[in-house]
């Protein structure tokens, strides 16, 4: 149960920064006292490689457009280590349970990336920078946070996980709505524009006619 419950936080967590999830089981795997861990996590290259790619997101992630960007490219990859940190959580469990736990972690992982990826092309249609900057801090911190209270409290963090994924789908949802209505409004004052703007050439063509006639 343990392992399920910290697929599904470690998966929430992987879609939005898989880099620095992978970096915190593993630093706790290296020097904490826990048995719930995969050794393949606490490996030195498994860690350089997590703290590497981690920097590298903390900076892309927090530029305007840049950001999507770097979630399109990894559309793959958060899905892709939240099966596998699912899979290696499950330890000498049976192939039924690792392969659960597999699509657990995987599942969760591709939601919770749909929602960050989508929340950022809403903020970046801000031109200023701040609130990006801004979304980006707290996910980081709030990724840290329910990763490293997970390790400890796994199914605690899974309830909490699972709260935020729910707030987060819903909020894309009204985002989309309000986005969608947006469009469909500026989309018909350009009809009516264009209208209003074909009515006058119409009435002034009629009025030149008119005045030719006269002459």
């Amino acid at each position: 149960m343990d392992a399920l419950a910290l697929s599904f936080s470690s998966g929430w967590a992987s879609g939005i920064n898989a880099y620095l999830v992978v970096l915190v089981l593993g630093i706790a795997e290296r020097f904490g006292n826990t048995e719930t861990l995969p050794d393949a996590l606490g490996r030195t290259d498994v860690l350089a490689a997590a703290a590497l790619l981690f920097a590298i997101e903390f900076v892309a992630d927090k530029i305007p457009i840049v950001d999507s960007g770097w979630d399109a490219i990894s559309t793959a990859i958060r899905p892709t280590i939240g099966a596998v940190l699912g899979v290696l959580l499950a330890g000498d469990a049976d192939g039924l349970e690792q392969a659960v736990t597999g699509v657990v972690g995987g599942t969760t992982a591709l939601a919770s990336h749909a929602v960050k990826a989508g929340s950022r092309l809403a903020i970046n249609a801000s031109p200023e920078p701040l609130s990006n900057i801004a979304a980006s801090l707290v996910e980081d911190g709030t990724v840290l946070a329910v990763a490293w209270f997970a390790i400890e409290h796994p199914e605690a963090a899974a309830v909490i996980a699972g709260v935020l994924l729910v707030l987060g789908l819903v909020a894309l949802y009204v985002v989309a709505r309000l986005i969608r209505r947006g469009l469909q409004r500026l989309q018909a004052r350009r009809r009516q524009s264009s209208s209003s703007a074909s009515n006058d050439a119409s009435s002034s063509a009629v009025g030149r006619s008119k005045r030719s006639r006269d002459q």
